[in-house]
C-alpha cells in the first residue's frame, strides 16, 4: 500500500489558507483553483487523520492540530521560497526591497537615502507597499521598518531604529504669549490647552503627563490621523501636540514649531527594522542595517 506523504504544494496551500482564512483568497494568491486548494488540504487531513481547519459560519479557523502544523511549517516554507528566489536571481544580492511606515519614509528615511547610496552605490533599493500586518509571506519585501516593540515579533530578526522619544510642540506665538503672561512655568499648565493628538495613539498624552509627574487625566482635543496634518494644525496655532521627535526635527530646527517643555519622555514602541531570521544576512540588507542604525544613532545623540 502506498503511503501518502505531504507535498510542498499541499503544505503551501494549507499555510496560505491558514494565513488568509479563505480557500478563495488562498487560490487567488497561489494562482490555482479553489478546488485545488480544498483537495490539497483534504489530503493533508486524511494523512494526519484529523481536521486541520474548522469550517464555520464565520469562516475558517485553525484547529489545535492545524495551529501546530501552521506554526511548524510557515518558517521553513518561507526559507525555501526565499532561497529559491535568490538562486533564480543571483544579482538580487545587491537588491533590497523594503516596506516602511509611510510617515517615517517620507519625513526621515528618504531625505537621508542619498547618504546610503553614496556609501553603497552598488545596491539598488526599492520600496514595497507598506502593510501594518506584514508577515513576510512572499519573496518581497526582504525587510520592513514597522511601528512597535521588537518583542512582538519573537520569530524575526529585529533592530530598534528610533522613534521612542516624544516631545511637546506648539506655535512660537503661543509660547511667547503664555510666557509673557507669566504662565507655562510647569507642564501641568498644558492641561488648560487644546491637546491635539494622533487618532491612532490617544494614549500618548496621558503617558507624557504621567511621566512628568502629572496624574490628572487630560481632556483631549482634536484627533488627527497623520503626523503631517498634526504639525500643520500646530503651525496654524490650533493647539499643542505631543509627537515623536524624530518625525518633526526639521520643523523644530527651522523654528516653525517650538518645544515649551523639553523633558525626556519615551514610549515603549518605536520604529523597528524587521526581517525573517533566514534573511538577516542578505548582503544588501546587512549593509543597509549597518548604515540605518548609524544614521539613527546620530539623530538620537542630538535628541535631548
Amino acid at each position: 500500500m502506498k503511503i501518502h506523504s505531504p507535498s510542498m504544494s499541499e503544505l503551501h496551500a494549507f499555510t496560505t489558507t491558514a494565513r488568509l482564512g479563505s480557500f478563495t483568497k488562498a487560490a487567488e494568491a497561489l494562482c490555482v483553483t479553489q478546488g485545488a486548494v480544498s483537495r490539497s488540504i483534504a489530503r493533508l487531513e486524511e494523512h494526519f487523520g484529523q481536521p486541520l481547519l474548522a469550517r464555520g459560519p464565520q469562516g475558517l479557523s485553525l484547529t489545535c492540530a492545524g495551529r501546530r502544523l501552521a506554526d511548524a511549517t510557515a518558517a521553513p516554507l518561507l526559507a525555501i521560497e526565499s532561497i529559491s528566489a535568490e538562486m533564480r536571481a543571483p544579482v538580487s544580492q545587491n537588491r533590497l526591497s523594503l516596506a516602511v511606515v509611510p510617515t517615517l519614509a517620507s519625513v526621515w528615511l528618504v531625505p537621508r537615502l542619498p547618504q546610503f547610496h553614496l556609501r553603497h552605490p552598488e545596491i539598488t533599493l526599492s520600496f514595497a507597499a507598506y502593510r501594518r500586518d506584514e508577515d513576510f509571506s512572499g519573496a518581497l519585501p526582504h525587510a520592513a521598518i514597522l511601528s512597535g516593540v521588537p518583542s512582538q515579533w519573537p520569530n524575526w530578526h529585529c533592530d530598534y531604529v528610533l522613534g521612542r522619544e516624544m516631545v511637546v510642540i506648539c506655535h512660537p506665538d503661543r509660547l511667547g504669549a503664555r510666557q509673557a503672561a507669566g504662565r507655562w512655568k510647569t507642564p501641568a499648565e498644558l492641561l488648560d490647552e487644546p491637546l491635539l493628538y494622533h487618532s491612532n495613539a490617544p494614549e500618548n498624552w496621558p503617558h507624557w503627563f504621567n511621566t512628568v509627574g502629572i496624574h490628572e487625566k487630560p481632556q483631549l482635543g482634536t484627533g488627527l490621523d497623520q503626523v503631517s496634518i498634526i504639525v500643520r494644525a500646530v503651525m496654524a496655532d490650533m493647539g499643542v501636540a505631543v509627537l515623536q521627535r524624530s518625525l518633526i526635527l526639521d520643523e523644530i530646527n527651522a523654528g516653525r514649531v517650538v518645544v515649551p517643555f523639553d523633558i525626556p519622555v519615551s514610549l515603549d514602541r518605536g520604529y523597528v527594522l524587521c526581517c525573517p531570521q533566514q534573511r538577516k544576512d542578505h548582503p544588501a540588507l546587512r549593509a543597509f542595517r549597518e548604515w540605518l542604525l548609524e544614521a539613527a544613532a546620530d539623530v538620537t545623540k542630538t535628541d535631548f
